[in-house]
């Protein structure tokens, strides 16, 4: 088995990095599927390095780290704060990403209420920047469920018919039987196609993903990490995670900078039924990806406990405003 500072000088050496100018390695904490490091060297410079497993997962995540340095890339052109990619590859046989570190911490209930306006505010304009460049096709970019597709409504209905199998496969305890769920998706679909033009989405934009920098007089965002959930698709799906377990409309702040950089943000009635679309889609995810990661039956437990009543409010919200099939 190859240890960490093994592994660590095999990237730096096929990233062309002097494998000797390796003085630490850290892991780091919060992430649930990757195995997550920070590299440092001896010239200053710090590196996350991530691994993917080799254990079984859902079926949108294989090949993760091609969907993060996707991310990175257009996070690059967007001018959006976020890793820069280093390398990708698979020297050795192990999948894995090395990037820059982005500067500060995850935000957590340190920041106070003086300080979210202006942080949501900001977050705002960075996500809008982000969602104003255009992909070449829908659906994830690593290929995991295919090939990019030329229309949403199914590069979106086979991401959710892939997790619902996951469901299916893993047993998953879900508040309602997966063909129901699937029954209730069906009705909402029709909305899927007012999305013409594929946007990045990160889709797991929630505060443990937001870096917060205090390096300065003022916090700042010092990166949006973790993208390895990204695809292109409808900006609207960035919402869910943005306010998790949540409601995107409260948050006035984060709407107000979103618009002045100059992006929609509707919620008539084909929005808010793909909003609840989206919204199913991640807490099916949720509910799905506790089995074959073995958190525990506790933290089961309190994943469910959270997640499946706001599964079942967005399914009921589906099954009253959709048109009747």
């Amino acid at each position: 088995m190859v240890d960490s500072w093994e592994r660590a000088r095999l990237v730096l050496e096929g990233s062309r990095v002097p494998p000797g100018s390796l003085a630490d390695v850290r892991p780091l904490g919060g992430g649930t599927y990757n195995t997550v490091e920070e590299l440092r060297l001896t010239d200053g410079r710090r590196y996350v390095l991530k691994v993917a497993p080799t254990v079984p997962g859902l079926r949108h995540e294989s090949r993760l780290l091609i969907s993060e340095a996707e991310f990175c890339r257009v996070a690059a052109e967007a001018g959006v704060t976020a890793p820069g990619v280093v390398a990708l590859g698979g020297d050795g046989g192990v999948a894995h990403l090395l990037m820059t570190l982005c500067p500060g911490e995850p935000w957590d209930g340190s920041v106070t209420e003086a300080e979210r306006p202006a942080l949501r505010r900001e977050l705002g304009r960075q996500v809008a920047r982000l969602h104003r460049l255009r992909g070449p096709g829908f659906g994830y970019p690593s290929g995991a469920l295919g090939p990019l597709a030329q229309d949403w409504r199914t590069a979106f209905t086979a991401m959710f018919e892939a997790i619902l199998d996951d469901a299916r496969r893993y047993a998953a305890r879900l508040p309602r039987p997966a063909d129901a769920v699937a029954r209730t998706a069906r009705a909402a679909y029709g909305a899927l196609e007012e999305v013409t033009v594929p946007r990045p989405v990160h889709f797991d934009l929630w505060q443990g993903n937001i870096l917060l920098d205090r390096s300065a007089r003022d916090v700042r965002i010092g990166g949006l990490i973790d993208g390895e959930r990204m695809f292109w698709g409808d900006p609207l799906a960035d919402f869910v995670s943005l306010a998790l377990l949540g409601d995107i409309r409260r948050d006035e702040a984060f709407l107000a900078g979103y618009r002045e950089a100059g992006a929609a943000a509707g919620f008539d009635g084909p929005a808010r039924l793909r909003l609840a679309l989206y919204r199913a889609y991640l807490y099916l995810i949720m509910l799905t990806e506790t089995v074959p990661r073995a958190v525990g039956e506790e933290r089961e437990r309190r994943v469910r406990e959270a997640v499946a009543p706001e599964l079942v409010a967005a399914l009921n919200e589906i099954e009253e405003a959709a048109p009747s099939s």
